[in-house]
C-alpha cells in the first residue's frame, strides 16, 4: 500500500476525470467508487473514487465548486521517447485542455501536468553549463517538449 496518495477535488467531474485518465495510462484501473446514498440530492453520483494510473493510487472527490485546481501543483509524467511525450500531450489536452509552456499543460478538468522526456533533466544537469544553457533556452521556447530540438541545442 502506498503511504501518500494524491487526492483530487473536482466539482462534479470526478468519475469523468478518472475514466479519462485510466484510458490514457497503461496498467490503470478503478479501485473503488463510493456513490451518494439513496435519498441524497446527489443520489447515485460519485462521492469518492479511488483509481490507479500505472500503479500509482489517486483519489477523486466530487466536493463542489468552492475549490479549483491551479498550476501551483502539477502531476509530472516521465517519458522515455517522443512517442510517449506526444501520446500524453495529445490525450491530456484533448477535449478542451490547454497547452502551456515548457512541457506543462492543463487538462479539460483543470489539472496541471508536466510531460517530461527523460532527456530534459539529463541535459539540463550536464556539467558543461553552456550546453545546459542552450538546452534551457530551447526548452523555454517550447510548449510540448521536442527531444530532437533539445538534443540539437545541446550540440550547439
Amino acid at each position: 500500500m502506498q503511504k501518500i496518495t494524491t487526492f483530487l477535488w473536482f466539482d462534479t467531474q470526478a468519475e469523468d476525470a478518472m475514466n479519462h485518465y485510466i484510458s490514457i495510462f497503461k496498467n490503470s484501473k478503478v479501485l473503488s467508487v463510493t456513490r451518494w446514498p439513496k435519498g441524497h440530492a446527489q443520489e447515485g453520483n460519485v462521492l469518492v473514487a479511488s483509481f490507479e494510473l500505472d500503479g500509482v493510487t489517486f483519489q477523486a472527490l466530487n466536493g463542489g465548486p468552492q475549490y479549483k485546481f491551479t498550476e501551483a501543483i502539477s502531476l509530472s509524467i516521465d517519458c522515455k521517447t517522443q512517442v510517449e511525450v506526444d501520446h500524453f500531450w495529445t490525450r491530456l489536452t484533448e477535449g478542451g485542455g490547454e497547452p502551456g509552456p515548457c512541457g506543462w499543460l492543463k487538462d479539460r478538468f483543470g489539472v496541471s501536468w508536466q510531460v517530461v522526456p527523460e532527456q530534459l533533466p539529463r541535459l539540463l544537469q550536464d556539467p558543461d553549463r553552456a550546453k545546459a544553457g542552450r538546452v534551457m533556452d530551447a526548452m523555454m521556447k517550447m510548449g510540448k517538449i521536442e527531444i530532437d530540438k533539445l538534443e540539437a541545442a545541446a550540440k550547439g
